[in-house]
């Protein structure tokens, strides 16, 4: 039994298809690459916006201070907002990390700000800018902004004498 030229043909010409196919898929195949590794993410701390309240005045039953996180302020109690040239913000921290990384913040505990001239008030760290979990959005060397507000608590003047309040809070930033 034995091939004759017709079956010979059609193998050969079967045999250059297939092999024109593979060509064929090989140069229009799109590669894809993996996407970064995961690198520890960096937070700068701008000390030039700090958490900063501003000037206000104390009534006799004392209030609180609102920093909010768009950088407006608010005040409750028998507390005055003053407009005495001095700022207030929100906390600014600047965060790079790879695009999409997934961070969350956990605020530290209530901090207590020693006065000046004596006193005690007490300050809670508000909410964030992005929420307490957020997914990175900028590409580095561009950094993502984090912005944070918080609250004072502010007793009447004989506990909390006028004055320059100031103390350290935490802020913990969790790459996911």
């Amino acid at each position: 039994m034995g091939f004759g030229l017709r079956e010979i043909i059609s193998a050969n010409w079967l045999y250059r298809l297939a092999i024109a196919g593979i060509y064929l898929l090989i140069g229009h195949t799109t590669g894809y690459a993996q996407e970064p590794p995961p690198k520890p993410i960096s937070v700068y701390v701008n000390p030039a916006q700090g958490l900063i309240f501003g000037a206000f005045f104390q009534g006799m039953s004392g209030g609180t201070v609102i920093i909010y996180p768009d950088g407006s302020r608010a005040v409750t109690g028998s507390v005055i907002q003053a407009n005495l040239g001095y700022p207030f913000s929100p906390a600014i921290f600047e965060i790079t990390a790879n695009r999409g990384t997934l961070i969350s913040i956990l605020n530290g505990p209530d901090v207590t700000l020693t006065g000046s001239n004596g006193g005690v008030i007490s300050l809670h760290i508000g909410a964030a800018s992005t929420g307490s979990t957020f997914i990175t959005t900028a590409t580095p060397p561009a950094t993502n902004l984090v912005k944070i507000g918080g609250t004072l608590t502010i007793g009447p003047p004989l506990s909390n004498p006028s004055g320059a309040y100031s103390g350290v809070f935490n802020v913990t930033f969790i790459q996911e």
